[in-house]
């Protein structure tokens, strides 16, 4: 019998995404054979920061985005203290590590609630039987989890107004700390705004103590506890999980890499690293990035970030993104919460993914777990501030330096590198969570995480098919305004 020829879709654009994004797919036999992934839209804050003084970059990077514009602040303090060499005082590193983390928590409920669980209320599930629940509590706009978790991320969000005075765009975070000292009384009412944090975790998202989420070691654990919470939206989410078997869907490369996370004097909260079935040192040096299937202009060979340009080119016969393709040691890898935690040898994380890899089901899981794991510590940091201390430090802008900042913001590695001529900013490069996550294929045609986790997607039922692949998609959380600078 002859072979069906090749069909080629093209999926886009998507709801529920920050940012433009186009995916097209070639299906052979009822599955996908291959992905390209297209971030459409080019910004060009790189070009902007050229020429400009060190401190703009401090203005201009948060407004790469509006839900992660934390990340963008701390990534360009850390790259301008590098290259001032300040060590940022204890005081700042604290508030530092409450602003991002409260940032990323909120991303995290907010990608949960309302970007990833919507689409389980469409009709295409309408034959199950949990589809009347489940459409209840989470359909978009109208499901009643909407109107609990809208007001307890704004209120965790007034965290950021105490510490940063307002959200997004903050200027309060400096290489040497921050500028907002705080009373005792505010730090009495950042408690209060973590703690009520925690108990709309613990009753609405948990059902149980963040502690015991938390203590969650292995596959039977994890089982247990959501028999023993069943009302619990994290055990909603796992009961249709198991139904829908969203852990064959989505697998990657299972290559993860994480910069560390939340700092405090010489430990981290998570620690940087790279995991290929067992952990080794992260080595920056080696990061690079691939044009060759971009529109951008540039040389072939890979660069180091250091040495590597963004200039808006379109000329490339085999470019089909503006993105380009980050890669370590010329690998692809994937960032996240999936990787933070498997990185930091979070024995749940990495005993999921060392039996069925990197999936849709096991992203979403690691990015609850992260909010059990990280509220209690933003109690520890909060209460370790010391309201008579300092908490930002300053020094004199070199002529000529280079610098780093390496963060993780909620979706993953973000990097910023700086270099500095004649007191004045001669290159500055973003590589971005979604840049990697999202990267179109290298000059070996290796393909990127999502292009990879999108290959062998069934899809006999086009219905079905599509909502597969958006399961997919928004596994990775993607923030395409963060992707092409």
């Amino acid at each position: 019998m002859k072979k069906p020829p090749t069909q080629r879709r093209i999926l886009g654009p998507f709801n529920r995404v920050e940012g433009d994004l186009e995916v097209h797919v070639a299906i052979d036999e009822n599955q996908v054979s291959k992905a390209w992934v297209n971030s459409p839209l080019f910004r060009g804050f790189e070009q902007i920061l050229q020429a400009k003084d060190p401190l703009d970059a401090l203005v201009y990077t948060p407004r790469i985005c509006g839900i992660c514009s934390v990340s963008q602040s701390i990534a360009a303090a850390q790259a301008l203290a590098v290259a001032q060499g300040i060590q940022i005082c204890p005081n700042g590193q604290l508030a530092a590590n409450l602003i991002l983390a409260a940032e990323n928590m909120a991303d995290h409920l907010t990608h949960f609630y309302l970007f990833f669980m919507p689409d389980f209320a469409r009709p295409v599930y309408a034959d199950k039987n949990w589809f009347d629940s489940i459409q209840a509590r989470f359909k978009a706009q109208t499901g009643t989890a909407t109107k609990e978790v809208l007001p307890a991320r704004a209120a965790l969000l007034h965290l950021t107004g105490i510490l940063a005075g307002k959200w997004p765009h903050s200027l309060a975070i400096q290489p040497g700390g921050t500028t907002r000292p705080i009373t005792a009384q505010e730090k009495i009412s950042l408690l209060t705004i973590i703690r009520s944090f925690r108990h709309f975790l613990q009753e609405t998202l948990f059902g149980a103590e963040l502690e015991q989420v938390a203590a969650i070691q292995s596959a039977n654990a994890l089982s247990t506890w959501q028999q023993s919470y069943p009302n619990a939206d994290f055990s909603r989410f796992l009961m249709l999980a198991d139904d829908l078997n969203l852990d064959s869907l989505g697998r990657a490369g299972d290559c993860f890499m994480s910069y560390g996370a939340y700092h405090n004097q010489q430990t981290a909260l998570f620690k940087a690293g790279v995991w290929q079935h067992q952990y080794a040192p992260l080595e920056p040096h080696q990061i690079s990035e691939d044009l060759s299937h971009s529109w951008l202009s540039g040389e072939h060979e890979a660069k180091h970030p250091f040495e590597g340009s963004t200039l808006a080119g379109n000329h490339e016969p085999d470019g089909y993104s503006w993105c380009k393709a980050p890669r370590l040691d010329g690998k692809m890898v994937e960032v996240g919460a999936i990787a933070r935690q498997i990185v930091n040898g979070q024995a749940l994380i990495q005993e999921l993914v060392s039996h069925s890899g990197s999936n849709v089901h096991h992203r979403v899981v690691a990015r609850l777990l992260e909010l059990a794991l990280v509220v209690p510590e933003m109690e520890k940091w909060c209460q370790q501030i010391h309201v008579q201390d300092t908490f930002c430090l300053t020094a004199p802008m070199p002529e000529e330096a280079q610098g780093a900042g390496l963060v993780e913001a909620a979706r993953g590695s973000l990097g910023h590198w700086l270099s500095i001529k004649g007191g004045r900013i001669d290159n500055y490069q973003i590589i971005a969570p979604t840049t990697w996550n999202f990267s179109p294929r290298d000059a070996s045609a290796q393909p990127g995480a999502l292009e990879l986790a999108l290959q062998g997607t069934r899809v006999e039922d086009e219905a079905k098919a599509s909502v597969a692949i958006q399961h997919i998609i928004r596994s990775f959380d993607p923030c395409m305004v963060c992707t092409v600078h």
